[in-house]
């Protein structure tokens, strides 16, 4: 009669979603409840209008991984969307902005403002956008000084999560004034004009992605684009420690299954005690272990249960409502637990992935009058994100106060073949990093 109850226990896991447009989807339904009358009641955790558009920004995030691991169906990806949602949403500076002076000045070189206009996109330019980004259901009047306060909860200068957010744009580009001072207001950007000079340019970004991220990121771009109209840049670093430690005695090198067939010796920390979060899902046919970090982050691992590189199902459920469910149905429990040592560098040019979604028109035929009345159009957008992990924690052992359901036999959760990561900002419910570890020896 034990196994049935063990297996009762690991079926807790309740799934509400399974589809990549999950996210819409639920959006429509619920328009279409409230235009029946049948409004179904909101979850309290997103009452706080910070982490309704921390979901919607995630959602956009959770996209933007599925169509970056489809292309890229057998190697590694890691992505800190959160650094790239910021300066779109920045981009999408509409007409519900107040007017403002032109006292505010761009990033050297000086630019010359036109007279005082409204900000930002043009009103198409600007709903696509939004829907991107899954602001259909936000207050958009609030979404930019709410973005402010997003900001401050999950990049704040104590914390460890450095991210990096700009707009630069073409030599010479005249600027509407409204643009720049409601950028710096809500974003706590500045723009950065190029000046022309390759490498100056070059060194310039680079010297300023390395001081946002107090010197982690030293070298954000390799060289600099040609053609530049619109560049969005996204960078982001995080060294995470863990609310419990390792034991860097216990670290040995151990055997991770890249598939049925090859087999590769990596650095794996063990812990025979763990105390972890879990849950099974038979939908998607993996098991799912939360470990907690400091600065209230956590680290969410997506284990298949079967070796194999095709995490499509897995990768198409994930939204930030799903992953919401998932948070509040784990449940603590002993195990015994080996993860990789990650130390992950990943750095890509998003543009020609971001032309087969829906913001296509972005690269071809924006109106961005509102922020200059010279045509421009996004031409680049390049993003860099590091995530270390290693033993470090904050303590030796679990905090006494943590009571964890025993078992008959303690549950294994050994993270030796690939496997999705998520790390989140458990207040808001912010997506940080979200990466597919194929191969934990190189990303």
């Amino acid at each position: 009669m034990q196994v049935p109850v063990v297996l009762l226990f690991l079926g807790l896991l309740t799934v509400p979603s399974r589809s990549q447009n999950s996210a819409t989807e639920q959006n429509s339904a619920t328009a279409d409840g409230a235009n029946a009358g049948e409004v179904e009641e909101e979850d309290p955790f997103y009452k706080s209008p910070v982490n309704k558009l921390a979901a919607a920004v995630s959602n956009f995030g959770y996209d933007l991984y599925r169509q970056q691991s489809s292309r890229t169906a057998t190697a590694n990806v890691l992505l800190s969307p959160f650094s790239l949602a910021t300066a779109l949403s920045a981009l999408s500076l509409g007409e519900f902005l107040p007017f403002s002076s032109p006292a505010a000045c761009l990033d050297s070189p000086p630019l010359i403002l036109l007279s005082s206009l409204p900000a930002g996109a043009g009103e198409r330019t600007e709903d696509m956008i939004s829907r991107a980004l899954f602001y259909d259901l936000l207050n958009k009047a609030e979404v930019h000084n709410t973005y402010k306060d997003l900001l401050t909860s999950v990049t704040g200068p104590e914390k460890s999560m450095k991210s990096a957010s700009r707009i630069i744009l073409e030599k010479r580009l005249r600027v509407k004034p409204g643009f720049h001072s409601q950028l710096e207001k809500s974003y706590k950007m500045r723009l950065r004009a190029l000046s022309g000079n390759t490498q100056l340019d070059l060194q310039e970004i680079n010297n300023w992605v390395r001081q946002q991220t107090k010197g982690r990121i030293m070298r954000f771009m390799k060289d600099m684009p040609t053609d530049v109209s619109i560049l969005l840049a996204g960078a982001a670093y995080f060294k995470g420690t863990w609310k419990t430690k390792f034991d860097t005695k216990k670290t040995d090198l151990k055997d991770f299954h890249l598939d049925e067939d090859r087999t590769v010796k990596v650095s794996m920390m063990s812990d025979p005690k763990a105390i972890l979060r879990y849950g099974f899902d038979s939908e998607l046919n993996c098991k799912i272990a939360q470990l907690p970090l400091t600065e209230g982050i956590s680290a969410m691992f997506f284990l298949p249960t079967k070796v194999t590189q095709n995490m499509t199902l897995i990768e198409e459920s994930l939204t930030s409502e799903f992953v919401h469910d998932v948070d509040k149905e784990l449940k603590t429990v002993h195990a015994v637990l080996s993860l990789p040592k990650l130390k992950l560098n990943y750095e890509e040019a998003l543009g020609s992935m971001l032309k087969e979604t829906r913001l296509q028109s972005l690269f071809t035929s924006p109106d961005f009058t509102k922020i200059s009345a010279k045509p421009i159009k996004l031409s680049h957008v390049q993003h860099k994100a590091v995530l270390e992990l290693s033993e470090d924690g904050e303590r030796s052992t679990p905090n006494p106060g943590v009571n964890a359901a025993r078992l008959t036999f303690p549950i294994e959760y050994h993270v030796d073949r690939p496997f999705l990561l998520v790390l989140r900002d458990d207040t808001t419910g912010t997506l940080l990093f979200i990466g597919k570890i194929l191969d934990p020896r190189s990303v």
